[in-house]
């Protein structure tokens, strides 16, 4: 029976990349989001567009949408693309058919890693840095510990970007406190301190990837980028990358942890790298990245090769190329930003040298979205950016 694969949350560039991955090699491909039409689902890629219940809003009427997908498309490979639709899957993964494959491991080991403050106790264990940590249950917890605090400025850090509650997805946010009145106003305002989370030092440093493939416990391929620009300016999302070296220390750290729950899939390991060299963990994040069109355009097809190792092939040996991608319209974003921003940030010659680079960008530097075979994405993304900028 030819298989057929779902990738879910059409509208993230991530499931573009999934998709376009997918259908080049003639696996036939569905995209499903909550709405009629996406990003993913306009590609030349996609087969079959599905729409389900916002996940968000309702989770298991999103779970029931997938299942009467399942059946009536003859779904074999599932294939989430955000923390969302990852963890409402995870949840209810025994309801699912027997075959179905979802490329994850138990949902205890995503626990382990995903779960931010189990995952600190686990590095701790293996001897993998982190910042200085207090593990807090509640909002009351944190408010006590405060008071044993005197190094500002601290993280405050939910235990999940994503939490499942009764009838929905409740949303949170990493927030970093000056002072102790700071952190203390940030845990009393905002609800979702009442879930766990760490209160942690701040590391001065840069934020650094490591990206991996791992076939039930034993590592598949690594992937790893430098971020050129930025939405904000000041540190957001990548919209120009470039493929880089891995570092040698954030790969065995990687690996350890990986290992060490016996990791099926793909995942993001986050650091942050001190000034004198030392990589602190920062998260693990079991899904796809903002960036994945770059590690597949650098010879390494993540996409591909989980679909590969989930379904019992063998990978090919990953030959490493390097390569640039960018976003554009988020790099037009940026440009936007940087030019009303006051001269004392950004001097006139500084703005002048934003204009020239975003304007001729290297002959090394391919876009994400806006490709010659498979230009129908772009046109929906910039119908949507226009539409964006007359609301």
């Amino acid at each position: 029976m030819e298989p057929r694969i779902l990738v879910l949350d059409g509208n993230q560039r991530a499931s573009l990349a999934a998709v376009r991955s997918l259908g080049s090699k003639g696996l036939w491909v569905a995209v499903g989001e909550a709405a009629p039409e996406s990003l993913a689902g306009c590609s030349r890629y996609c087969r079959q567009c599905v729409t389900y219940s916002d996940p968000y809003l309702s989770p298991r009427l999103f779970f029931e949408d997938i299942l009467q997908q399942i059946e009536s498309s003859g779904i074999s490979f599932l294939l989430p693309i955000t923390e969302a639709t990852t963890y409402v899957l995870l949840r209810y993964r025994d309801e699912l058919p027997d075959h179905i494959v979802l490329p994850f491991p138990s949902s205890e080991a995503v626990e382990q890693l995903a779960n931010k403050n189990e995952l600190f106790q686990l590095a701790l264990e293996k001897s993998i840095p982190i910042p200085d940590t207090v593990i807090c249950n509640d909002a009351e917890e944190g408010l006590k510990a405060l008071n044993g605090l005197d190094r500002f400025p601290v993280v405050l850090k939910p235990f999940k970007s994503k939490v499942l509650v009764d009838g929905g997805i409740e949303s949170t946010q990493v927030i970093v406190a000056n002072t102790q009145e700071e952190a203390r106003n940030a845990i009393t305002s905002n609800s979702f301190f009442r879930f766990p989370f760490s209160i942690q030092s701040f590391i001065n440093g840069t934020g650094q990837g490591v990206f991996a493939l791992f076939d039930h416990g034993n590592p598949v391929c690594y992937f790893a980028h430098r971020r050129l620009r930025e939405k904000p300016p000041g540190g957001g999302v990548s919209v120009l990358c470039e493929s880089a070296p891995i570092d040698e220390s954030l790969r065995k750290s990687a690996e350890r942890l990986l290992r060490s729950a016996n990791w099926h899939g793909v995942a993001m390991v986050e650091f942050r790298v001190a000034e004198d060299g030392t990589g602190y963990l920062m998260e693990v994040n079991p899904r796809f990245w903002g960036s994945l069109q770059l590690a597949i355009d650098s010879g390494i097809d993540f996409p591909w090769w989980l679909y590969l190792v989930s379904t019992g092939h063998p990978v090919p040996e990953p030959v490493w190329k390097y390569r640039r991608v960018r976003w554009l319209l988020g790099d037009l974003d940026r440009l936007y930003l940087v030019l009303k921003a006051p001269l004392s940030r950004y001097s006139l010659s500084r703005k002048l040298r934003e204009i020239f680079n975003f304007v001729m960008p290297s002959l090394r530097t391919r876009h994400e979205v806006n490709r010659w075979k498979d230009l129908r994405p772009f046109w929906f993304e910039l119908k949507h950016y226009l539409r964006a900028l007359k609301n």
